[in-house]
C-alpha cells in the first residue's frame, strides 16, 4: 500500500469532502519521497503532530504518522522556528503526515464523540452539536441512571482522572451529550436539548458561571484524553482491514 492508497483508504470512511467548513487541511499534509511508489508497512498514530511524535514515529520504523491535530490550519505560515523543527522532523526522516480533524471528531464509527458515547454505554445515539455549520458531537441515553462520579469512571475505565467535574445539574443522570476537545462553550447546546450531563475536553473560566446557571453537569475530561479515542479506533480499523503494523504514540499533555 502506498501513501496515496493509504490516504484514499482513510478518506473512504472519514469523508473530508463532507466538511467544507473545516480549515484543517485534512488528508496528506506532508508527503514522503515517493507517494505513489514507496510501500507503507507501518503506520504510527498520535493525537498531535509535533517534533516529538514525528521523531518517535520514525524511531518506531513507521513511514506515516496519522494524527487528529495536524501542522497546517488553513492559513499561510512560514516554516521557521518551532514550525521548522516540526516539519524538518518529518522531511529528514521521509515520514509522511496525514491529519483528520473535524471528520475524525464527527465520524459515527471511529470518531472521538461516538467513540466516547460507546465507551460510556450510551444508547439511541444520534448526532448532536453544531460548529461552523458542521455537526460533530453525539448524544444518547444511559441504560441505567448514574451519578456524575460514576459517569466519570465510565469515561476513563483505565483510571485516568478528568481535568474537572462541574456537578451543577441533576443528581441522577440519564441523557448525556458529548463533544470532545476544546468545546467547553458548547455546554449551552447540551442544556438546550435537555441533556443531564455534557462531556467535553476542556472548559474555560468564562464558561463556569454559564454552566452553573444552566443547571447542567459537565465533565471536562481533558482535551488530550478525550481525543485519543478516535485515532485509536482508526488504528484498530486499519489493523483489521489491511493487516498493517501500527503503533500508538502516547504523549499526554495533562490538559
Amino acid at each position: 500500500m502506498t501513501l496515496t492508497e493509504l490516504n484514499r483508504y482513510f478518506n473512504s470512511f472519514l469523508h473530508k469532502e463532507d466538511y467544507d467548513s473545516d480549515i484543517s487541511l485534512n488528508g496528506i499534509q506532508i508527503s514522503n519521497s515517493a507517494p505513489n511508489e514507496k510501500e507503507i508497512t507501518k503506520v504510527a498514530f498520535a493525537v498531535d503532530a509535533c517534533q516529538a511524535t514525528a521523531l518517535k514515529a520514525a524511531e518506531a520504523g513507521a513511514q506515516v504518522l496519522f494524527v487528529h491535530h495536524g501542522l497546517f490550519w488553513g492559513h499561510c505560515e512560514t516554516i521557521t522556528g518551532n514550525h521548522y523543527k516540526r516539519v524538518a522532523a518529518f522531511i529528514k526522516n521521509d515520514l509522511a503526515l496525514i491529519a483528520y480533524h473535524i471528520p475524525l471528531d464527527a465520524n459515527e464509527f471511529v470518531g472521538n464523540n461516538f467513540g466516547i458515547a460507546k465507551r460510556i454505554g450510551l444508547e439511541k445515539v444520534r448526532p448532536f452539536g453544531k460548529w461552523r455549520g458542521m455537526t460533530l458531537g453525539a448524544i444518547g441515553e444511559l441504560p441505567q441512571e448514574v451519578k456524575i462520579d460514576e459517569l466519570a469512571k465510565k469515561l476513563f475505565p483505565n483510571g485516568e482522572k478528568p481535568s474537572k467535574i462541574f456537578p451543577f445539574g441533576k443528581e441522577i443522570i440519564k441523557k448525556v451529550a458529548v463533544i470532545s476537545g476544546g468545546a467547553g462553550e458548547d455546554f449551552d447546546q447540551a442544556a438546550r436539548i435537555g441533556a443531564d450531563a455534557y462531556i467535553t475536553g476542556e472548559v474555560s473560566h468564562e464558561d463556569y458561571h454559564g454552566i452553573e446557571e444552566s443547571g447542567i453537569n459537565v465533565i471536562a475530561g481533558g482535551h488530550y484524553n478525550t481525543e485519543t479515542v478516535g485515532v485509536q479506533l482508526v488504528q484498530k480499523r486499519l489493523e483489521e482491514d489491511k493487516g498493517l503494523q501500527t503503533v500508538f504514540i502516547d504523549i499526554p499533555t495533562g490538559l
